[in-house]
């Protein structure tokens, strides 16, 4: 094995890519090394969106984000700026802050011991501090961690790998962003968890896929006709459609198409637009003229996931905008439930080892893209079928 590795390694250092016309296979949509792989290689590099700015405007307030076996808190502090801290306790690792969010005043005070940090994270109280020989509370800080602000959202990051930020990663649909006037955004509810029993890679492969737009939600297609397009650029793809004019047989769908209000920043051109957009390595933005929904697929096992997601929106007092808001939860309710369904069907097809892997048609540009960029990071993933059992530790390609 190790000198295949090897091979394919060179080759995709070389620019060839020998399986790009084949998708990723099976056996890693259900493998618990690959799963350890990924999250020491991918995820722990990986930028994570946590909560928007004006979800924490206040000082004390914070959102909390649990995400391979961390605790991360963002807050803001009482000097207005937004930090993100690992939140754990620098003396007996206790838990911090509870909740998903919450304010916690102007310091945060350790349930165990006592021990006080400011919001800035500074350690500023230690009971029995005389206790503790050479002690300096400068010493004990909260750690760190790295995070980006980008249109008011707020990512972190567990350990910088030396990727590119965020707006770097959406660079190439900067001008496509500017218009929606994100950093304005309020929360509309809260972030609600959906567990689903698939592998994280399959909500991804499934959220660009365009080609099961007409064949599985037939309510998508009543509303875009066969006009949905697809693209994928270096670390970011975009879905699209335009809402068409016949009206839909389907009541919230009609409501929507004939009572969606003029949006006053947006341009003529995305006053009926759908667009997502999805980030690597795991998580999308879809973008409605009335109102913007982040989403993420995060891995819980090798066979399960939890998709995290909430709905932002431009302040709007009218009634209509209320109506088809609540009408577009009643349209992707639906796409949701067709979703779950669909992916369920394939991880349960790649539970065995009666599939190894697929054709990719050229179109299938974004399932070509991931694919590649998982093969570089990972060259186990050209096996067609998952070395022994352990392999993990006998890695021939040192993980990044």
């Amino acid at each position: 094995m190790a000198d295949a590795i090897r091979t394919l390694a060179d080759q995709t250092t070389q620019g060839v890519d020998a399986d790009d016309d084949v998708s990723l296979p099976g056996w890693i949509y259900r493998d618990a090394d690959f799963l350890d792989v990924e999250r020491d290689v991918i995820f722990r590099h990986a930028w994570q969106i946590v909560c928007h700015n004006n979800d924490i405007p206040n000082v004390g307030d914070y959102h909390t984000f649990n995400f391979l076996g961390e605790s991360v808190v963002v807050l803001r502090g009482h000097d207005g700026t937004v930090r993100a801290f690992h939140n754990v306790c620098r003396h007996r690792a206790a838990r911090l802050l509870d909740g998903d969010a919450g304010n916690c005043g102007k310091r945060i005070v350790c349930p165990y011991h006592a021990w006080t940090y400011n919001t800035q994270g500074a350690l500023t109280g230690v009971p029995f501090r005389a206790e503790f020989p050479d002690f300096q509370l400068a010493d004990y800080p909260l750690l760190t961690v790295g995070h980006e602000i980008y249109h008011g959202f707020i990512f972190i990051r567990l350990e910088d790998g030396g990727g590119p930020s965020v707006a770097e990663m959406m660079k190439p649909y900067e001008h496509e962003i500017e218009p929606y006037r994100l950093e304005e955004l309020v929360p509309l509810g809260r972030v609600t968890l959906r567990p689903r029993l698939v592998n994280w890679k399959n909500v991804g492969d499934n959220y660009s896929d365009s080609l099961h737009i007409t064949v599985a939600h037939p309510g998508l297609t009543r509303l875009f006709g066969r006009g949905y397009g697809l693209e994928a650029k270096e670390w970011v793809d975009k879905m699209w459609g335009h809402l068409i004019d016949p009206p839909s047989k389907n009541l919230s769908e009609r409501f929507y198409q004939k009572y969606l209000p003029p949006v006053s920043h947006l341009p003529a051109e995305r006053q009926r637009l759908w667009t997502y957009f999805k980030l690597w390595p795991n998580q999308a933005f879809d973008i409605y003229p009335d109102q913007i929904d982040f989403m993420q697929w995060i891995p819980t096992s090798p066979t399960e996931s939890v998709i995290r997601e909430i709905a932002y929106v431009h302040p709007d007092a009218r009634r209509e905008m209320k109506a088809v808001r609540y009408a577009n939860w009643r349209i992707n309710r639906q796409v949701n439930i067709e979703d779950k369904a669909l992916i369920e069907r394939v991880q349960q097809g790649m539970a065995g080892r009666a599939y190894s892997s697929g054709p990719l048609g050229r179109n299938e540009v974004s399932l070509r893209s991931f694919a590649r960029r998982i093969r570089s990071l990972i060259p186990e993933s050209r096996l067609p079928q998952a070395p022994a059992a352990g392999w993990k530790g006998r890695r021939a390609v040192p993980m990044k």
